[in-house]
């Protein structure tokens, strides 16, 4: 069964009202959300941001696209480059995304209030693509991209490209290859997508 609006959303209208570039139908975003830099977060049809995410955008934006799912804690840092989730992405809790990276190596200073020549930051975009799953508690490094249907285990932290399907797991330590995820979830897609569009839940 399909969940509907929840009490504690914001509503489209207030969406709009916040000044969000674009807000998809059937948007839920729990009020204990924070975004930054509204006029260039985008949202697709059919999406679900849980409660204590944040979501700050720098000028690149951040786009999130149908029947994605960030869960409780998820954080969206954008100022170092854009953000991309397509369709079927799903973020577990705590899962962080980042654009820019200081240098924890080389004697730099770090931290966002030092001056700009004293330190050395990485800076990109990142990329998950469709049907990508991401467990709890990972962190994704700048300038990456996970391919169609990555997966990627609790607590693994990614500092490279993951080709499509493969299965990436850490807990804790360095992010080592497991496997091939299966691609028959690609033969369930336009089902899927048929059974949302008839719903109204998804508008292309």
């Amino acid at each position: 069964m399909l969940s509907r609006m929840r009490p504690d959303d914001y509503t489209h209208e207030e969406l709009r009202d916040m000044g969000v570039a674009s807000v998809g139908t059937h948007v839920r975003i729990h009020r204990s959300v924070q975004l930054f830099n509204c006029s260039h977060i985008h949202f697709g049809d059919n999406t679900r941001v849980d409660c204590f995410s944040v979501i700050s955008a720098g000028e690149a934006g951040v786009h999130i696209g149908n029947c994605v799912h960030l869960a409780a804690g998820v954080y969206l840092f954008g100022s170092g480059g854009g953000i991309t989730l397509e369709d079927f992405v799903g973020l577990s809790s705590r899962v962080s995304v980042y654009t820019a990276s200081d240098d924890y190596v080389d004697g730099f200073m770090t931290n966002p209030t030092i001056p700009d020549e004293f330190r050395r930051v990485t800076r990109g975009d990142v990329l998950l693509k469709k049907h990508v799953i991401v467990g709890a508690g990972s962190v994704i490094l700048p300038d990456v991209q996970l391919g169609v249907g990555a997966a990627i285990g609790a607590l693994t932290c990614i500092r490279q490209n993951i080709a499509d399907f493969e299965i990436w797991v850490g807990g804790g330590m360095a992010a080592k290859w497991a496997g091939v995820r299966d691609r028959s979830l690609l033969e369930r897609e336009p089902a899927c997508r048929h059974q949302l569009r008839r719903a109204g839940r998804l508008s292309v």
